[in-house]
């Protein structure tokens, strides 16, 4: 019996597939196991000013505005909602890095009042200043696609770091703090030991 090459064709096709997946899917679990966000999406803030904020007040908490994001030094800027459960596997990490001294600041995305108050009763609030985005708008402006998502705001109101996903002691190790070392930004010390 004769055998025709071309019926073998999709297995090689096939086999070629799946090794190249296979390699990717390698090279992005020792990534992953450096605590690096092997599949990060572009943000498009960074390097440029922060956008207004134009926010509603959150219950009796401080209201965050735009004016608050300048001549304060390095500040973060956390956008959080109480339905993301991201957002409270990093809530540990930003309220270490709020007792450290670092500015942080609070915008509550798309979420219900009553259950955005119950959430920072629960675990308490790290956030000087905060406001609600109860529409996405500010969001929008922002960049925002996912929770929760952090931007790091230099002294003029520039973005120099905008981190997509929860900070966790071992994003804050691997990724922001030598991104914004990079950058010539520094958090203040000491640096949390937080859980993550």
């Amino acid at each position: 019996m004769k055998m025709n090459w071309l019926m073998l064709l999709p297995l090689v096709l096939t086999a070629g597939f799946f090794g190249i997946a296979g390699v990717q899917l390698m090279n992005n679990q020792a990534g992953l196991q450096q605590g690096v966000d092997t599949q990060a999406l572009p943000s498009t803030r960074e390097g440029r000013i922060a956008p207004p904020l134009e926010l509603t007040q959150l219950g009796e908490t401080d209201l965050l505005s735009r004016s608050d994001l300048e001549g304060n030094g390095l500040v973060i800027v956390n956008f959080f909602a109480s339905w993301c459960p991201p957002c409270r596997a990093e809530h540990p990490t930003l309220t270490a890095l709020a007792e450290a001294g670092n500015p942080l600041f609070g915008v509550n995305y798309r979420d219900q009042t009553n259950q955005a108050l119950s959430f920072l009763e629960e675990l308490g609030n790290p956030y000087a200043r905060i406001g609600q985005d109860l529409e996405a708008r500010n969001g929008r402006d922002w960049g925002v696609v996912a929770m929760p998502e952090t931007f790091f705001v230099n002294n003029d109101g520039l973005v120099v770091f905008h981190f997509r996903g929860p900070i966790t002691s071992r994003v804050l190790e691997n990724q922001v703090i030598p991104s914004l070392l990079e950058e010539g930004y520094v958090l203040i010390p000491p640096l949390p030991a937080a859980e993550g």
